[in-house]
């Protein structure tokens, strides 16, 4: 924080995806210390941070893994001298092994120690590998809803096959790391390009008319653009389709036809 106002109450946790849960434990709090793990993620890294206006402090597991419970908190006290609040959820599990809980947390702290119980909505528990479950099937709809926002993830603009623009249309290829994609499928999305939203449908999964390689490919709406380098986000609004193989070119472009009249038909009766 600013100097003169020091952090005086924190919210621990992986904070992966930063989703309704997550929100009901920063909502208390003046900063979130965030586990950081390096794995599949919702939200890699310090994106986290683009999702909460609260300041992001990070430990990474590797470092603190080994540490006892009480060695944990000693390090809390010692990285915030103003502590006055420590808030976490029902399920946290801190030190060595996982041996603390929240209630050993409360023994060993003399701070106020605030537990959040588990947040639901519409009687599913928010947890991020619900989410990610969620995602793995297809069912952008509700990993969004337990969210609270649209699904996002960042790529790297890369050389594609060729083809889309030669024999079908035209694509953005990117290559992702981190995060956990959605099922293989075709997607109404939303593609940012320097800042700018455009409507876009996307691909992402095996090529499995072509090349059987993996891809990730948006193309835009009603718009072009001559050429896109480097970083482009992707949001994904709606599940359209599965991943499909088909036995000519001609077959896949009347299917793309189609993706791109039901993803304008979508977007265009939802606001964005």
């Amino acid at each position: 924080m600013a100097a003169g106002h020091p952090i005086k109450s924190i919210a621990i946790g992986s904070f992966d995806g930063i989703h309704l849960g997550h929100k009901a434990l920063l909502d208390r709090v003046d900063a979130a210390v965030i586990i950081e793990r390096n794995s599949g993620y919702l939200t890699p890294g310090y994106k986290r941070s683009l999702y909460t206006h609260k300041i992001c402090c990070f430990y990474h597991f590797d470092k603190i893994k080994g540490l006892t419970p009480l060695e944990f908190v000693l390090k809390l006290q010692t990285d915030f001298p103003a502590l006055e609040r420590i808030v976490v959820g029902y399920d946290f599990h801190f030190g060595k092994d996982k041996a603390g809980n929240a209630e050993l947390l409360r023994t060993l702290c003399d701070k106020e120690i605030i537990i959040v119980e588990q947040v639901t909505f519409e009687q599913i528990p928010i947890h991020s590998r619900t989410i990610k479950d969620f995602l793995k099937e297809g069912n952008i709809k509700m990993a969004n809803k337990l969210l609270g926002r649209s699904y996002v993830i960042e790529g790297v603009v890369v050389q594609g096959q060729g083809l889309g623009k030669k024999e079908l249309v035209p694509t953005i290829n990117l290559r992702t790391e981190g995060y956990q994609l959605p099922l293989e499928g075709v997607y109404a999305t939303r593609t940012c390009i320097n800042g700018v939203w455009f409507n876009s449908v996307s691909f992402l999964g095996h090529r499995v008319t072509t090349d059987d390689s993996f891809a990730v490919e948006t193309h835009l709406l009603d718009t072009d653009i001559a050429e896109v380098r480097g970083v482009v986000l992707l949001k994904f609004i709606v599940y359209i389709r599965c991943n499909q193989r088909f036995e000519t070119l001609e077959a896949l472009k009347e299917q793309i036809d189609e993706d791109i009249a039901q993803t304008k038909n979508y977007l265009n009766t939802i606001v964005q």
